[in-house]
């Protein structure tokens, strides 16, 4: 197998993203149980940076994203919850670099042996080869970024490592393997390489942080952009998808049923200021 992870740490600590809390969650790396949002689709529930399980065809599975550094165990006791042994793991589809969604993808590929696949502008990053942008929070979502970085460090996080990304994807590129058609959308401003997974026969999207839930449950986008108006363009372009019932939000709560409506709803130009 073709994939070997870069084992040094990183010395940098890409960042973190929490569009659903007012103040940092404590990291940890004891989700709840596995919870299905679909036929064969689970959501692990982690404090920071929720992870995806899917189911494949071939008996296998995919994750999308991998939480902060150190999940990687509570990631793979949920694999065999769902019935996978550490080798089922297949796939790890990293929607962007930040800390909180490739953290433990290193940890994992050493695991299972699992591909690494990822938005082709953001490869760089996930490898390590380039510098990471920082994110220009609005004044708003300083004090909110300055609070989930001390929540990580008092949690005594894990140095991230990064790894190299066997396939990188770009927008209209289908998944391979997959149980129904998935398409991958590039959605760039969270950072460069932002990725979503869009699958149109089951309407689920999987959204990364492109937009998450607050704790009032209305559907915003998600802070701490390199580029807060193509984020919002972002948006707006995953507002417009025909179909959409499910999203699979990587922070708060997931919209099982009626997503169509939340996105129409929303306002995410007005988010954050």
């Amino acid at each position: 197998m073709d994939s070997s992870p870069d084992t040094t740490p990183a010395t940098t600590t890409a960042a973190p993203d929490a569009p659903s809390a007012p103040a940092a969650p404590a990291a940890s790396t004891a989700p709840a149980a596995p919870d299905q949002l679909a036929p064969g689709i689970w959501r692990v529930p982690f404090p920071v940076g929720h992870v995806y399980l899917v189911r494949l065809p071939d008996g296998g599975f995919a994750a999308v994203d991998t939480g902060v550094p150190g999940s990687a165990p509570a990631i793979l006791d949920a694999l065999a919850a769902v019935g996978g042994r550490p080798d089922a793991l297949r796939q790890i589809v990293i929607t962007h670099f930040h800390i909180d969604h490739m953290g433990s993808a290193a940890d994992l590929v050493a695991a299972t042996g699992a591909r690494v696949l990822a938005g082709a502008a953001d490869a760089p990053y996930i490898s390590g080869a380039a510098t990471e942008p920082p994110p220009l929070p609005t004044p708003k979502e300083r004090a909110l970024y300055e609070q989930v970085l001390a929540g990580l460090a008092e949690a005594g996080t894990p140095p991230l490592r990064h790894v190299r990304v066997d396939t990188e994807l770009r927008d209209g590129d289908p998944l391979d393997g997959w149980p129904e058609p998935a398409r991958v959308l590039h959605v760039p401003g969270h950072t460069p390489g932002s990725i979503v997974l869009h699958l149109p026969a089951s309407g689920v999207l999987f959204t990364g942080d492109t937009m998450g839930l607050g704790p009032d449950g209305r559907l915003v986008l998600g802070p701490f952009n390199v580029d807060r108006e193509r984020a919002v363009a972002s948006f707006r372009r995953l507002a417009a998808l025909p179909g959409v019932d499910i999203l699979c939000v990587s922070h708060g709560e997931p919209i099982r049923t009626g997503a169509a409506r939340a996105l129409q709803e929303a306002t995410p130009e007005t988010d954050w200021l």
